[in-house]
């Protein structure tokens, strides 16, 4: 079993434009010892937006929530809508809607300039809005790639049936996994990426236990999104995401073909008092550690910091996405 180490979740929220109100859980600008870019490579941030309600926007045409154009460069954006849609368009012609259980894999690469807005229905009709966005960093030999979009819709996403693992004669199903990037045994995901990840959105919704395996090489991380529930005999509940310890091994040239050993991580859904269940839902992150030196700040996340200074000189200049 793969222990916790720490439960994170004493960020205080904050806006991100008027549209995303969020608590960044994962920073790789902070320099906390104990949980920093060391502990969590390939992931560089990740801000979980809680349900969120909000009134129908009178101006939902002209001034739609949201956050306008601003550059990325040097890594990926996933977005993922649990509730509410999100309206995207971009600087090399992209546009789209990520509709609730949607997914949008944004490869910012060697630069991209990009806006990101409630849709017009929902801004029209309002409601409760609740998303996640996760940085995921790219490795030196891919930070000036193309940008691309991979939109996987919800309907595309590979699903696992979760079994009862608490009572094996019988094959009760307590919840799914939707496999949006990496491999559940032999389930492959919908997403496309640069270095082994595991991205699975998860969902129970009956009392039960099950067993997550996740490879033992990676970093690994849980959010509760919504709900509580014990995880590894501990109860966490919504808002907070649980660090794992450090990989038991590190991947070998030897084993790059190679089927890797798991460690498992066990997800048990209590009864409740008042026999009525609401569906816990979990993302997990799981990446295999990167492994180079990272020059961050704001939107660019390059190698060098004489890397980042270019990067801020071609955008100041008119350089940026030429």
């Amino acid at each position: 079993m793969r222990p916790i180490k720490n439960i994170h979740g004493d960020k205080a929220p904050h806006w991100v434009g008027d549209g995303f109100y969020v608590k960044t859980l994962i920073n790789h600008l902070d320099d906390n010892p104990h949980f920093n870019y060391s502990h969590t490579d390939p992931f560089l941030l990740f801000d979980y937006g809680k349900p969120t309600t909000f009134d129908p926007n009178p101006n939902y045409k002209t001034q739609p929530h949201g956050v306008g154009q601003h550059p990325h460069k040097g890594f990926e954006t996933v977005t993922i809508a649990y509730e509410g849609e999100i309206s995207h368009a971009d600087s090399v012609g992209g546009q789209g809607i990520i509709q609730k259980g949607d997914v949008q894999w944004m490869t910012a690469g060697r630069g991209i300039m990009h806006e990101e807005f409630h849709s017009e229905a929902f801004g029209k009709r309002g409601g409760v809005f609740s998303m996640v966005q996760l940085w995921v960093n790219l490795p030196s030999a891919h930070k000036l790639t193309d940008p691309n979009y991979q939109s996987i819709k919800r309907a595309d996403l590979p699903i696992v049936e979760l079994i009862d693992s608490s009572n094996p004669d019988h094959q009760t199903t307590i919840g799914k996994a939707a496999i949006i990037a990496g491999a559940w045994q032999e389930i492959t995901g919908a997403a496309n990426t640069f270095t082994p990840i595991n991205l699975w959105n998860i969902e129970l919704h009956t009392e039960g236990a099950t067993t997550l395996k996740v490879p033992n090489t990676h970093n690994t991380l849980l959010l509760v999104q919504e709900g509580e529930l014990l995880v590894n005999g501990t109860s966490v509940s919504a808002g907070n995401l649980i660090q794992f310890d450090a990989p038991t091994q590190h991947r070998t040239d030897d084993q790059a073909q190679q089927t890797l050993a798991t460690d498992n991580i066990e997800l048990h859904y209590p009864a409740t008092e008042n026999d009525e269940q609401a569906p816990v839902k979990l993302l997990l992150l799981s990446g295999e550690p990167i492994g180079e030196p990272v020059a961050g700040y704001g939107p660019f996340v390059m190698n060098t910091q004489e890397e980042l200074r270019q990067t801020f000189r071609d955008y100041q200049t008119g350089n940026f996405v030429k």
